[in-house]
Parts: structure tokens; C-alpha cells; sequence
């Protein structure tokens, strides 16, 4: 909204300053502030107001030191996150922009839902909240909307070199940012189903080729499997994050570092200059997408303030599984998805030591009448809680794994 106020002031009145709305930087500068501003001030009076609707938490007793004390602390703290990031965008960003209409979409269908999970379980006193196929059912039905439109929608391209000797940028165009600079790219534009293929130089991989079986026109069948794979990232991320949320701040601090991570990524990507340096795939307008992750970024370290041990508010539902999907469907605009493994490491981690744990309870219960546990508990951090570690000295720990795998992450992009 102030963009296009800012850009109108520029145009018709010249007014000193107004130009600075151009920039992607400053716009990315400015969300970040605001979403921080807004989850450190407005979070406390929605805090005290789940406080007196007495919107706590209800904890089941594993015998785990000082999980007990964290009975009646206020949840669905993540209204105020979603908040933080909604309003900065809409001030900010660019409203017509394809990549920004998904990611509020995302923002919006996921929010609604999870707030629908956490209200089942306080208000209406079910503790199971809303039924697991019902979650799954939304997961997909994003994954087949994100994914129609990325493959469908006509504004959602690539720019690939046309020729062996890249692209010249004009004299004109040493500002990077402002989009309204004249540029000489020998570049053509492309539908692809391409994605990045992390420490593989002048490489990335096309989806289509799965069905190069099927014939010469099998690339027009692409969508048969691109769209089921965005749903299993969508559906894989958005519950690793969730089953990541069993701790004071663990949750909301490694998706800050997954959120800065990801911002870099979307700016290089989306910037002409950059991803030409890097030789990794331009992506028209996907930089915008720099302002809404910065918002992501500011209310997730605003939300730290209440959030780190002692826990004032739990984010509930209602941010982690939100968090989760928007991450994965952040990952696949900007056609990064491939280093989600990598960048989401304390995710995958988490999710992998439940899959692993039932399944070989399972197992060995079947083969020898008594079930055996790979962990002394799961999801992973609860397992070094059983080993006596205290809280805060895990998070932390998994804050420094966090930041280790996000600075391998952008690593990849020199070495390819």
C-alpha cells in the first residue's frame, strides 16, 4: 500500500525521499522493524487478553524436569506472529505481485485452520484439536493451489542466459534495486518446472524429466509431478516444524535463522546482478518476496521476547504449523526446495526421530512381543531432556546447529 502512495508522490510531486519506496531494501529494512514493533508492543496486550480468557495451555505429564510448571501458560500465541507479518506486507510490498499474493494466501489458509486446531483444544476443552486427516486435507489442498498456480499462472517465470556469454548490464544500470533502471539483458524468458540442485555448478533439475518415458510431449505433463511433490514438501516441513515447537523459543528461534537464510536467498535470486555473479537462476519479481521474510524474520525475534524460558506465551498450532508451510512454500517459489534438507536440518531431525522411533517400536514389538525405543524420548530435544540436559542449554544448542546449516546453505551458492 505505502509503495504505491510513496511511488504516485514521486511521479506527480517529486516530493524528496518518496523514491526510497523503490527499493527492495529498504522496503525489507522497514517490514522487519515494524513486524518487530508490533509483536514486541502489541504482543504483551494480546498476552494479557489470552490471559483473561484464561487461553492456557494444557500439558500432559511425561516426567520431564519442569514440564509441569508450564500448565496454564497462555497459547495460540501465534495470532500475534501471523499478525507481525501480515500487516508489515501489506504496507510494504508490492499487492499485484504473484509471489507475495501466494505467500499471504499461504499465510492466511494455514493461519485459519491451525487457529481453528488451537480453538478445538482450549475452548471447546479436546485435547486431540482438530482431527489429524483434517490438518493433512488443508496441507494438500494448499499444495495443490500453490502448485497449479506456479506451474499455470503465466507471470511465474525464469530468465535463462541466452547465450554462452551471459548478459551485459548498460551504464544506466549500476542501481540494482530500482526497478525502473534501464538494463540490457540478452536473457529469455521461460515456463520451467527447474529447480536448484545445491554444490552442482551450471546444473539445476527439471521435474519433467521424471516423465521423459512418456514420450516427446511429456514436459506439458510436468504438473503430474511437480504439484505432488510441492504438497510433500509442504505436508513434511509444515510438521517438522510443528513436532520442532516442544520447547520455550526452540521453534521460533531456528525459523528466524531459516527466515534470514531464505531472505538472502529470494534478493540474490530475484536481482539480476547477483545471480549472474553466483550463477544461480534469475527469477523475475521473486525478490520482492524479500519484504514479507523479513517481516517472518522481525516477528519471530518479537516474539522471542515472550517467548524464551520462562515461556510467557506458547505460539501454539497456530504458528508452528504455519511457520512450517510457509517456509516450505517460501523454499519452492524461489526455487530452492532441494536445500530445504539442508537449511531445515533441526526440522528433518525432529521429524526423522518419531518416524524412526514408532516405527522401530513397531517393529520390534511385532518380532519379539516387546516394543524397544531408539530414543529415550521423542521428538529429539525431549530425548536429551531425559538424559538430564537443561532446557535453555538445548535451545541454544540448536540455535548454533541452526546457524551452522544456514551458513552451509548459502555456501552452496559458490560452491557449485
Amino acid at each position: 500500500m505505502l509503495y504505491y502512495i510513496f511511488r504516485y508522490f514521486d511521479q506527480a510531486f517529486n516530493i524528496p525521499g518518496a523514491g526510497v519506496f523503490q527499493y527492495i531494501s529498504f522496503r525489507a529494512s522497514a517490514a522487519a522493524i515494524l513486524s518487530l514493533l508490533i509483536t514486541m508492543i502489541y504482543g504483551k496486550s494480546l498476552i494479557n487478553v489470552l490471559k483473561k480468557k484464561q487461553v492456557g495451555e494444557t500439558v500432559r505429564d511425561l516426567g520431564l524436569q519442569g514440564q509441569m510448571e508450564k500448565q496454564g501458560t497462555p497459547t495460540m500465541g501465534g495470532l500475534i506472529i501471523l499478525g507481525a507479518i501480515l500487516i508489515p506486507t501489506l504496507l510494504l510490498a508490492k499487492l499485484d505481485n504473484i509471489y507475495i499474493i501466494l505467500i499471504l494466501f499461504t499465510t492466511v489458509w494455514l493461519g485459519l485452520f491451525c487457529f481453528l486446531d488451537d480453538y478445538i483444544k482450549v475452548f471447546k476443552k479436546d485435547k486431540k484439536g482438530l482431527a489429524g486427516k483434517f490438518k493433512i486435507l488443508a496441507q494438500v489442498i494448499l499444495g495443490i493451489i500453490i502448485g497449479s498456480t506456479l506451474y499455470f499462472n503465466n507471470n511465474v517465470v525464469i530468465k535463462e542466459k541466452s547465450s554462452d556469454r551471459g548478459f551485459v548490464i548498460s551504464k544506466t544500470a549500476f542501481n540494482i534495486e530500482n526497478e525502473n533502471v534501464t538494463r540490457t539483458l540478452p536473457l529469455k524468458t521461460i515456463k520451467s518446472t527447474r529447480t536448484t540442485i545445491p554444490f552442482i555448478k551450471n546444473h539445476e533439475f527439471d521435474y519433467a524429466l521424471l516423465l521423459r518415458w512418456m514420450g516427446g510431449d511429456y514436459r506439458k505433463w510436468a504438473f503430474l509431478v511437480f504439484i505432488p511433490i510441492v504438497i510433500l514438501i509442504i505436508t513434511g516441513v509444515s510438521n517438522g516444524a510443528n513436532l520442532t515447537d516442544g520447547m520455550d523459543g526452540l521453534a521460533t528461534g531456528t525459523s528466524a535463522i531459516i527466515g534470514v537464510t531464505l531472505g538472502i536467498l529470494a534478493y540474490v535470486s530475484g536481482n539480476t546482478v547477483f545471480s549472474n555473479y553466483l550463477n544461480i537462476m534469475y527469477i523475475p519479481n521473486s525478490g520482492e518476496l524479500t519484504i514479507y521474510i523479513s517481516a517472518f524474520v522481525g516477528a519471530c525475534v518479537g516474539f522471542l521476547w515472550y517467548n524464551t524460558n520462562p515461556a510467557q506465551v506458547f505460539m501454539g498450532d497456530t504458528g508452528s504449523l504455519a511457520m512450517g508451510g510457509i517456509i516450505a512454500v517460501f523454499a519452492i517459489m524461489i526455487r530452492k526446495e532441494l536445500l530445504i534438507p539442508i537449511l531445515c536440518g533441526i526440522f528433518l531431525a525432529e521429524s526423522l526421530s518419531v518416524i524412526l522411533q514408532v516405527g522401530y517400536f513397531k517393529y520390534t514389538k511385532k518380532k519379539s512381543g516387546q516394543g524397544k525405543r531408539i530414543f529415550k524420548m521423542s521428538p529429539l530435544h525431549h530425548h536429551f531432556q531425559v538424559l538430564g540436559y537443561a532446557e535453555p542449554k538445548i535451545v541454544m544448542r540448536f540455535f548454533i546447529i541452526g546457524l551452522m546449516l544456514a551458513v552451509m546453505t548459502i555456501v552452496t551458492l559458490k560452491l557449485r
